[in-house]
């Protein structure tokens, strides 16, 4: 049996990202993928060789909405982490699998190679390059999952035994423009600390 028409294994992730978008991560199978397709969850191998194959696109296509632009200089490592942030923020369910898998599918290591190719030109080695990435996504993912709501967290308990905390609290603290500016200036001190020269 030959490959359905119209069905291409951007469309194959595509679906699978908006079923973890909306089921979560431990509801993607091939079934259910296939299902939401219109296929039988066999037809999905021609595409994908397996489950793993399958998460591993899922982050590809995630990255890919971050991919950097690569620039001279080092301004646009920030702004990939921005992007990266913003990507992240809009598939929360899809944060644990970053922060669990590294990237190894074809399409991300040819952003990872366009990206170290530019860093080369700054006077940074494979390795140097590779490790400023590292960290910044690294710092990124780390940030987002502290960001995204937990739904199960307990209510903080009365402040009034806590009056910086408290004030804190009614500064903004935890609020989504806190956690943008905090983002920002952390992500201000680890570019400049990891730049050539530091």
């Amino acid at each position: 049996m030959g490959k359905p028409v119209g069905l291409t294994r951007e469309r194959v992730l595509d679906a699978a990202l908006a079923l973890v978008d909306r089921d979560g991560l431990a509801k993607l199978s091939m079934r259910r993928l296939g299902a939401e397709l219109g296929v039988e969850a066999m037809t999905l191998y021609h595409y994908v060789p397996n489950k793993d194959a399958l998460l591993d696109g899922v982050i590809e296509q995630v990255i890919a909405g971050a991919e950097p632009q690569p620039a001279p200089g080092l301004d646009w490592i920030a702004e990939f982490a921005r992007s990266l942030r913003r990507e992240l923020l809009a598939h929360p369910r899809v944060v644990p699998l970053l922060a669990s898998r590294p990237i190894s599918t074809p399409g991300g290591l040819d952003m990872l190679e366009r990206a170290l190719e530019a860093l080369a030109g700054v006077g940074l080695s494979p390795l140097e390059a590779a490790c400023l990435l590292n960290a910044v996504a690294t710092f990124t993912v780390g940030h987002v999952l502290a960001e995204i709501p937990d739904e199960d967290a307990a209510e903080l308990p009365d402040l009034a035994r806590y009056p910086h905390v408290a004030r804190a609290v009614a500064d903004g603290l935890g609020t989504p423009s806190d956690h943008r500016a905090r983002f920002d200036r952390a992500l201000q001190a680890l570019v400049a600390g990891l730049s050539p020269g530091r």
